[in-house]
């Protein structure tokens, strides 16, 4: 089975609330993590809510980067999402580790566009749930 990206969901507890509250951190800390991760940028875009919280994309050629933070809660969510060989989405997750100065992490991978080796995608209807 091939996969035509990898895909980590992650969470990160217990971060510095000053950090999860500055805009301008969030953003250097993403777009670090992408350059960490070796991926190539193409746009940046961050939101502030009141009365706090951060909601951020960071838009790569191989997908992108996402985070929401909750400083009030020291808690932040965050998709690294990677398509091709060139980009390690484990090399962004320990860059945001590092700099949210997290002291928990849980994260999941799941590989997206599983395709069957060999052989041409078939189409798949889905039903409702």
């Amino acid at each position: 089975m091939k996969a035509l990206g990898r895909h980590l969901l992650v969470e990160y507890y217990n971060c510095d609330p000053k950090i999860l509250t500055s805009i301008g951190s969030i953003e250097d800390i993403l777009v670090g993590a992408a350059k960490a991760a070796k991926a190539h940028i193409v746009d940046v875009v961050f939101h502030t809510f009141s009365p706090h919280g951060i909601s951020g994309v960071v838009v790569i050629e191989e997908s992108h980067l996402a985070i929401h933070t909750w400083p009030e809660h020291g808690f932040a969510s965050v998709d690294i999402y990677t398509c091709g060989k060139s980009v390690n989405p484990w090399d962004a997750h320990k860059f945001i580790y590092k700099h949210l100065k997290a002291k928990q992490t849980t994260s999941t991978e799941m590989q997206r566009g599983v395709l069957s080796a060999g052989t041409k995608s078939k189409k798949k209807t889905l039903l409702p749930v």
